[in-house]
Formats: structure tokens, sequence, C-alpha cells
């Protein structure tokens, strides 16, 4: 959303108080809290590894985005390479506009629905942008490699982000680079797919309550077949993408029956889609999907209903479905009348096996830097900040992934409780299939769960499928 003039005031108060207070880990996950006392000289450049920049007598004068603030790289300008466009580019635009008066830096933003493919050619032929924003890592990682992406290791405040963001952001923005790891970028936005929608007037009137356990939800999902509904609404048709929606409960569970190294192997292709670990995990799945008691339209209607057609049986009045996991997205094809925290909401998909917590499934943008000045930097460390993303939250749609981004900021106990969700996951992971190379996560894989689900391939005969496409 546009802002007043009284909001830009307000920025710089709030913009450096949050660096005042972000080592006391607010908000965030226990596991990543910081401690009650910052050690000495956490400001150094020698404490952080961050190199401080000093005035000609020596003397450190601040973080990058400390002297951008004082307007010390006033007229200079950072280009930036993304794939928002049209509405969510005028809210990706708005929200780094107070930023930009304040600093006088001109983030030169340049969005195109051609992304994926620009980008590596960008890259490659030298006219890199110096901030690109990609929202599957898997092609980030392709590109660091080559070695062509800065590593932020030693550019940003390591302290600042381990008290800024659940450990596991940092963990999957550590990528192979051309001579050993580094951290290819920082996140700014993010989606969650561990979600359960249900029609909430009616789940109440009816008496149900929200499962808290996988057994619960199993038990739940039972009890509402014998009441005379199928729970599930179910649908992965997406023309020639369908059945990714498929891939999105084989992560989720997978993320709750295994190990989190596992679930990283899995996506690496170190471990086979012919594995016992996924094999479980698709067994799990077909307990609900292949049941006819249990899904709208049986089994075989999932292949031929449009993912964001599925939900709407649980809109009409008595609900002929109760349930839809798909990511927060789903939303916009949610009827417009229909409102949320009072029609709709959501419960958390519960854990499988105890050991493994609550993992929490994500997509989201991770903003890569190519070229290292000053402003730059103090660009991308704006981007750490839940101030870089305030109006977007502000105006809906997405989820704030530090833990510096208040809960007052969401429209909605819905968005704010997701937020929560993500700031105390146990585990977070991206979205498998995205990070997978195109001709498994958005090709055998897509393909095998559909000819799985329609009845055409045993499981056997489709993780088989699957696994063939990391043969090519």
């Amino acid at each position: 959303m546009k802002k007043t003039s009284g909001r830009k005031k307000s920025f710089a108060l709030t913009l450096g108080l949050s660096f005042t207070v972000l080592l006391s880990g607010c908000g965030g996950n226990t596991n990543n809290a910081a401690p009650t006392e910052a050690p000495a000289e956490t400001n150094s450049a020698a404490a952080t590894n961050t190199p401080e920049s000093t005035d000609a007598g020596g003397t450190a004068k601040g973080s990058p985005l400390e002297m951008a603030m004082n307007g010390d790289y006033k007229g200079t300008k950072v280009t930036m390479f993304g794939p928002f466009v049209d509405a969510d580019q005028v809210k990706f635009e708005n929200s780094i506009k107070a930023f930009e008066e304040k600093t006088g830096i001109d983030i030169q933003y340049e969005g195109s629905k051609e992304f994926e493919a620009t980008i590596n050619i960008r890259v490659d032929g030298g006219n890199a942008p110096d901030i690109a924003d990609f929202p599957q890592p898997g092609l980030l990682a392709s590109i660091a490699k080559t070695g062509k992406v800065i590593d932020l290791t030693n550019v940003l405040d390591q302290a600042k982000l381990t008290a800024n963001y659940n450990k596991s952001w940092l963990d999957m923005s550590t990528m192979d680079g051309k001579d050993g790891k580094i951290m290819a970028g920082i996140w700014n936005r993010s989606n969650v797919k561990s979600l359960v929608w249900y029609p909430k007037k009616q789940f109440e009137e009816a008496g149900y309550k929200v499962p808290e356990t996988w057994d619960d939800m199993m038990a739940l999902t039972e009890q509402i077949a014998k009441d005379g509904d199928p729970a599930w609404a179910i649908g992965i048709e997406s023309g020639a993408a369908t059945g990714w929606a498929a891939t999105d409960w084989v992560e989720n569970i997978m993320l709750r029956t295994t190990t989190p190294e596992n679930y990283d192997k899995w996506v690496s292709g170190e471990l086979a889609f012919t594995s016992p670990e996924v094999k479980n995990a698709v067994e799990i799945m077909s307990k609900i999907w292949l049941n006819e008691d249990y899904v709208y339209g049986g089994a075989k209607s999932i292949v031929t209903t449009a993912f964001g057609d599925a939900p709407k049986p649980m809109f009409e009045n008595p609900p002929k479905a109760w349930f839809n996991m798909l990511g927060n997205f789903i939303t916009s094809f949610f009827p417009e009348t229909a409102k949320v925290d009072e029609d709709y909401d959501w419960f958390y998909l519960p854990p499988i096996d105890p050991q493994y917590g609550k993992p929490v499934l994500v997509a989201g943008d991770i903003y890569a830097m190519f070229n290292d000045r000053p402003e730059v930097r103090a660009v991308m460390e704006f981007f750490t900040t839940g101030e870089s993303i305030k109006s977007w939250v502000e105006s809906g749609g997405v989820i704030a992934p530090m833990n510096d981004a208040s809960l007052d900021w969401y429209t909605s106990e819905s968005d704010r409780r997701m937020a929560k969700l993500v700031q105390d996951a146990s585990t977070l992971r991206f979205d498998g299939s995205d990070l997978m190379p195109g001709k498994v996560g958005a090709g055998t894989f897509w393909k095998g769960m559909t000819d799985y689900v329609s009845g055409t391939a045993t499981l056997d005969q489709a993780l088989e499928q699957i696994q063939s496409g990391w043969k090519n």
C-alpha cells in the first residue's frame, strides 16, 4: 500500500531501532535466539566477519545500510532484475519507495515474465544486474557454481542474520560456489505450503475440532465420511503443469517422516525416488487420495479437477467437502465474498512422527548479488530487514521470513498465525520440486504422480518413472 509522508518519518526511526534491538532475536525460533548479552565488539568487523566502512581517520562509520541511511550513497543507482510484474511489481516498488527517498539510492527494478530464461543469458554475457530475485533457488544454485555470484558471508553481518532468521533460512541460502560453500543470497519473501484450508463457520457448527496430530486428522477424516461427506477436496489438473500439486503433498509428508538431511539428499538426487523413505511418503498420502470415501469425486477426479477449482465444494451450503491442502496463494481462487477468519481458515498440516518436530514447507524469493559496491551492499542489507517488505505484508498475500517483521503488520489473524508458524518452525525446507532439475521436478515428478493417481501406473512403476528423470 502507498504510504503517506508520516510513514517516511517513522521509517527511519523504525529501521534505526531495528538494528539496535536485532540481536535480541525478537519473535524468532527459540533455537536461534541470540544470547541475552551480546558479546564484546559485536559491531566490529572482526567480531562479525563483515567489513565496516571507515573514514579517512580509520574510525568505523557503521554498516553500509547505516551509512546509506545517513545519505552517504545519495545519487547512486542499483539495478535489480526479477520476476515481479504487473500488480506484484507495483507492490514491490511501493515496498522500497521510502528507502529510496530516505537514502537517495535509486533501485532500478526490471521485471520479466521470462526471468528464468533471461537471467542465465545476462550473467553469461557479462550483463548481470547488481541484484537478482530468484523464485527458484535451484536456478541460483546452478549459477552460483560458476563463481559469478558474490559470496555474502563477509558482506552481511552474520550475527544479525542469525538473530533475524530461522536457521533453516540460512541453511537454504548456503550453496556450492566455484571453490566451496558460499552464502549465495538472502530471503525476502515467502509463501507457506503446509496449510489445510477449511470452511470455518460450518466446521465449528458441525462440532468438528481442529486436529493436532496426523492420527487425529485421519480420525476426523473418517468421522466426516461417516457423517456422509468426503473430507478432502483435491485437484492436480493444471494444463501442461498437471501434477505439481501432488508434489506438495509428497514433500510435506517427507518432512514429517524422515530427517531434514534425507529430504535434502532426495532433492539433490542422492536419495532415489525408489527408496523406502519416498515410497512410504506416497503410501501415507495414498491412504487419503485413493480412498473413495475421503475424496470429493473419488480418486480419478483428482487428475481432472483443476487445482484452483478443487476448493469450491467447501464453500457450498452445506459444504460438500471440508479440507483442501495447498499454499496460501490458493485463497486467490476462493469466492470473492468469502471472508478470511470468518468463512474460512486454515490449520497446520499435523506432524506424523514426533521426532521430526513441526516442519514447514515453504516457497519464496532469494535475492543474490552480482556486483559488489557499497550502495549494493546497503540495499542487500536493507532486504534482510522486515521493514523492506512491510508495506507488502500490510497489503496481504505474502509472509515475511524475518523475525523483526511485526505480527501487527498482518491484516488478518490468518496471516499473523501463518507468520508465527514460519518463525517457530522446527525445520523449514523449500518446495522440493522447485529445487530439482527441471526434467525431474517439473517433468517426471509431475507426470509420475499423475499416472499413479489416475491408475495408469502402479506406485513402483511411477517411482521408477520419476527416478528416470535423473538419468537424463
